[in-house]
């Protein structure tokens, strides 16, 4: 059981070294130096400059920052690195904010990115021969999205089927990256001592990408109360699940308009995310042939199951035949007979166009699964409890396994071949 963490707090870098001085235009270049992640330096940080006036505050304005405020002449104010370092070139003396972003109290079980991250990289130190973890790439402020790869010769590129999980599109379905742990731990732990878990990792390869839309989760706990953020945080955000380049924005599946929840973006793979997506599903394509055969999505609430298509509400259509759709079907109910999901085609919940399940299966082919975990219904549903992780992830250890037996090649499930 973890015991965390002093929440929300707020510090000013370096402010028992700074006294107030004067500020211009023309003050000295601060000197003082922060220590800050990575994923800090990349994305827009909070800063403070004292002993302000309005002539000062205007000359800061014209750096195109981001003005808070001001409180006795200390302006607060948010920039971008390239804008903090003008200004400390211009002379101005910037204190930054460090702020902790995480969970209220009440669910800190739930991991943040930092600890998603220090698990990962636990599993990977506890689990040399079977773990490696890398990244495919970063989010749009800079914050990597971290890759587990689990399989027998780790360190090789071998000629076995290949799994994808990935977790945590929208950010506020903070439940799936805990699902995503799960899986990590459940098919590294249990290696060598489980029998079905050893044979699957023996003979696959499993890459998990825990946080697809870790700046989004991030600024979803980052006063330490729930904001109900769903996009990314890149502009006005886009919803990264509607911005996939297989019939994106076709079929009034997702919304043009930039304030909406279901912003598609301004074109394609317009997200950094969703690029690194791309750009990782289409390197497994190793001598015209494409690696990964199957795919879940985990989102939360409803409890169902989904699969292709979601842009259209006929079972068959172009890159789908009946054969095919049967196959989704019959394994989706399987799955949902070992947690009491709802299974259904994506669009008997409603249209969608622009995601990842349609994009995989009709550009690649590969067999891609949406799971809405816990819980089924009510408001709030985004939220559950930090209780509930344990049930609610292992209530999907059967449906894993059972989706990784038939990962190699889904039409067994109606005694087809591959």
């Amino acid at each position: 059981m973890r015991s965390r963490r002093g929440r929300l707090a707020a510090a000013v870098l370096g402010a028992a070294m700074l006294m107030p001085l004067p500020m211009t235009a023309v003050a000295q270049p601060d000197q003082s130096t922060a220590v800050v992640s990575d994923s800090q330096q990349a994305g827009t940080a909070t800063y403070s400059v004292r002993n302000t006036t309005p002539e000062s505050r205007t000359a800061i304005s014209r750096f195109n920052v981001d003005m808070h405020g001001v409180d006795s002449g200390t302006l607060t104010f948010a920039a971008t690195p390239s804008q903090a370092k003008a200004l400390r070139a211009a002379g101005y003396k910037l204190e930054q904010h460090v702020q902790v972003m995480d969970f209220p109290p009440a669910d800190s079980m739930y991991h943040n990115y930092a600890e998603q991250n220090a698990e990962l990289q636990k599993i990977a130190a506890d689990h040399p021969s079977i773990a490696r973890l890398s990244n495919i790439g970063t989010s749009f402020q800079g914050r990597n999205l971290m890759l587990l790869k689990i399989s027998d010769n780790v360190a090789s590129d071998e000629s076995e089927p290949e799994v994808l999980f990935t977790c945590q599109q929208h950010a506020r379905e903070h439940l799936t990256p805990e699902m995503c742990l799960r899986i990590a731990n459940r098919y590294t732990d249990g290696y060598g001592s489980d029998t079905a878990i050893t044979n699957m990792v023996n003979s696959r390869e499993i890459w998990i990408v825990t946080s697809v839309n870790p700046d989004g989760s991030e600024y979803d706990i980052a006063t330490g109360s729930y904001r109900s953020w769903r996009k990314n945080r890149q502009g006005p955000g886009t919803d990264l699940n509607r911005n996939f380049g297989y019939n994106w924005g076709c079929c009034g599946g997702s919304s043009g308009s930039t304030g909406s929840e279901t912003y598609r973006g301004p074109s394609a793979f317009s997200a950094p995310e969703t690029q690194r997506v791309r750009d990782f599903v289409n390197s497994r394509v190793v001598g015209g042939v494409q690696q990964i055969k199957s795919h879940i999505d985990w989102h939360t609430y409803s409890e169902l199951i989904l699969w292709p298509y979601g842009y259209t509400y006929n079972n068959t259509a172009p890159g789908l035949d009946a054969n095919q759709e049967r196959a989704f079907r019959t394994l989706g109910q399987q799955m949902a007979g070992t947690n009491n999901y709802t299974p259904q085609q994506s669009s008997d919940l409603y249209i969608t166009d622009g995601t990842i399940n349609d994009w995989l299966w009709g550009v690649h082919k590969i067999w891609s699964y949406t799971f809405e975990m816990y819980p089924r219904s009510g408001g709030g549903g985004f939220y559950p409890p930090d209780e509930v992780i344990t049930r609610e992830t292992s209530r999907n250890d059967a449906a894993v396994a059972l989706f990784l037996s038939y990962s190699d090649c889904v039409p067994r499930v109606i005694g087809g071949t591959c």
